[in-house]
């Protein structure tokens, strides 16, 4: 049974052009599906759509058609704490993501204090303290961060500490939105084998969004290719790379360099 589920999902904005009111597809019928444990990799250029997919999937926008599911339970514009537990984002600015004006025990712990209610979570000072340097620890990072600011940090660092936040509830599914896009190549290449050892350790799912086809074929099962807002072609990692069928496809392929060796 797929963990997510999106059925002929569209998003369209009303646009003017002269006298007439067009319709602007940013997403136009897109149907896929992602198993319990996988990562779906989801790729094109900027402007395909990918992130505003990924936005209706976590509930943050609303699609004009069709229906999304996460865990057999449909998404919509009222999600249940429940199901927003279940699914959670790492964004693509790692800087803009965290508050600066936090230190990182209160940016790691925000979700638990958010939750602690629903969830049944112990939101003492002291198992507050222990969860998020259990956290920092399951990301490379040291308990020694807690009482330091976020610009003390590298942008590496920081977006470790967004994956840690991201864990917090101990999530089925996450949406990793270009996690390393504004990271240098080598410090990309260690977050994407920290995002593998993750999912392997905590039994994660992953939609992960990049315009690079090398990164995606890294980490990902099956890879969906979007252009235009729609999905032109979907496989599994290696076959889809191997032997693209469409024109785009190709291009992706050949427009970004392979990853470092260290990857």
């Amino acid at each position: 049974m797929a963990l997510v589920e999106v059925e002929s999902v569209t998003k369209n904005y009303p646009r003017r052009t002269g006298l007439r009111h067009q319709d602007h597809f940013v997403v136009n019928n897109v149907s896929l599906s992602i198993a319990p444990g996988e990562t779906l990799g989801l790729v094109g250029e900027s402007g395909s759509g990918k992130s505003t997919l990924a936005r209706m999937i976590l509930g943050l926008v609303e699609p004009t058609s069709g229906k999304i599911r996460v865990a057999g339970v449909e998404v919509g514009g009222n999600r249940t704490p429940a199901l927003r537990r279940q699914m959670q984002p790492v964004f693509q600015d790692p800087s803009a993501a965290l508050n600066p004006r936090m230190k990182v025990l209160e940016i790691v712990t925000e979700p638990l204090i958010i939750h602690r209610k629903d969830a049944g979570i112990d939101s003492s000072r002291s198992a507050l303290k222990t969860a998020a340097g259990e956290l920092l620890i399951s990301v490379g990072l040291d308990e020694s961060a807690l009482g330091r600011y976020p610009h003390e940090f590298s942008g590496g660092q920081r977006q470790r500490i967004n994956i840690a936040r991201a864990l917090a509830l101990k999530p089925k599914f996450v949406v990793l939105d270009e996690p390393v896009s504004a990271l240098d190549v080598s410090v990309g290449a260690q977050i994407v084998n920290l995002l593998r050892t993750l999912q392997r350790d905590h039994g994660l799912t992953y939609l992960f969004i990049s315009h690079s086809m090398p990164l995606v074929r890294y980490l990902s099962t099956r890879i969906a290719v979007m252009e235009r807002g729609r999905l032109v072609e979907m496989g599994e990692a290696e076959e889809l790379c191997a032997h693209p069928k469409e024109r785009y496809t190709e291009q992706l392929l050949a427009a970004t360099p392979e990853l470092p060796a260290q990857v």
